[in-house]
């Protein structure tokens, strides 16, 4: 096992083993938030992720799946060469939110060497996750704090947060 393959099967304990006090971490954010926050949390995002290859890990891509957009299913389908309805059947269901998603992870377009063979047209969600680059973070603190067990590069920009943050 590798350095990052042993991380990625540590992240889930890892992330449980501080949730409490990410939690705590994230309810006095949200009651005062610090005026640097943004800026703050941008810097350790950009940091973290100089350092990151998503493509040595690609465990959001093998353990959960992206919702889908309207947008996205057309802008996907149209690359695919399929019709909307085509792309939805053959790829996504619909879940108890009512959210499109993926019919089943790991992700069908995740390639053996973890690239994507939508990348150039992937879905808004995959785009932006892991959101740690989102302005008032504290915001979305329940998914944050889900994407700390998924992603290493979240949870170690969420570890950076708390030294850093009041």
């Amino acid at each position: 096992m590798n350095v990052v393959e042993d991380k990625i099967k540590q992240l889930p304990q890892r992330a449980k083993d501080t949730a409490r006090e990410t939690k705590s971490f994230f309810q006095r954010l949200k009651k005062r938030p610090p005026k640097q926050l943004d800026a703050v949390v941008g810097e350790i995002h950009d940091e973290v992720f100089e350092q990151t290859n998503c493509l040595s890990c690609a465990n959001c891509c093998k353990t959960t799946g992206p919702l889908f957009e309207k947008k996205d299913i057309a802008r996907i389908a149209k690359f695919l060469r399929l019709k909307p309805a085509e792309f939805e059947a053959q790829y996504l269901r619909i879940d108890e939110d009512n959210d499109w998603v993926l019919q089943q992870v790991p992700c069908a377009f995740l390639l053996a060497d973890n690239s994507c063979m939508i990348y150039e047209v992937r879905p808004k969600a995959c785009r932006e996750f892991p959101h740690t680059d989102r302005p008032k973070i504290y915001q979305i603190a329940q998914h944050t704090q889900k994407n700390v067990a998924i992603c290493p590069a979240a949870f170690e920009i969420v570890e950076k947060m708390k030294q850093r943050l009041p």
